[in-house]
């Protein structure tokens, strides 16, 4: 009896594993599969990249403006929730990689066709910027004040959306 529950147990195990293996392999087939039409009526994928970057961007400047604001003395440290802000912005700047698709360069978008045809300023000025995000934030953690630190390390921030918007931004 004991020897038929093990040989019923194994096959069970058995059974298991090779509908595990089959769940894996049906869903890394479907993830590698090409993307489907857009529905009638559905946005395309490059306005889709197009509607989610200027959203990115949005809450890029909605983020940083009160960080502009002790910049420019319009607020103190200690009224605006720096922290917060600053973290904000470093992590919005980490989707940026992947707002720009080829697919997006036409339609309803500020961006230059530079943005695609000077890839690797673009993408540097990219890096540029999620590295200065990323240094606010930790100016921030560290000084906890309006100190000289944090003033430029938010100017590097600000001068970075100002290149950008330069050269790759319809006015």
């Amino acid at each position: 009896m004991s020897r038929k529950l093990t040989t019923t147990r194994s096959i069970a195990v058995a059974s298991s594993a090779l509908i595990l293996a089959a769940t894996f392999a049906l869903s890394a087939a479907a993830q590698q599969a090409p993307p489907a039409a857009p529905a009638a009526g559905a946005p395309s994928p490059g306005t889709q990249a197009i509607n989610v970057r200027k959203a990115i961007f949005t809450l890029i400047g909605s983020n940083f403006k009160p960080v502009g604001d002790v910049l420019q003395g319009r607020a103190t440290y200690e009224a605006v929730d720096v922290p917060t802000s600053a973290s904000r912005v470093a992590f919005l700047a980490g989707l940026l990689n992947d707002a720009f698709p080829d697919n997006s360069s036409t339609g309803d978008t500020k961006a230059k066709p530079e943005v695609w045809s000077n890839r690797a300023d673009f993408d540097k000025r990219v890096k540029d910027f999620q590295d200065h995000s990323a240094a606010l934030v930790q100016v921030v953690a560290r000084e906890k004040s309006g100190s000289d630190a944090f003033k430029a390390a938010a100017v590097a921030v600000g001068q970075d959306c100002k290149g950008c918007h330069e050269n790759y931004r319809v006015k």
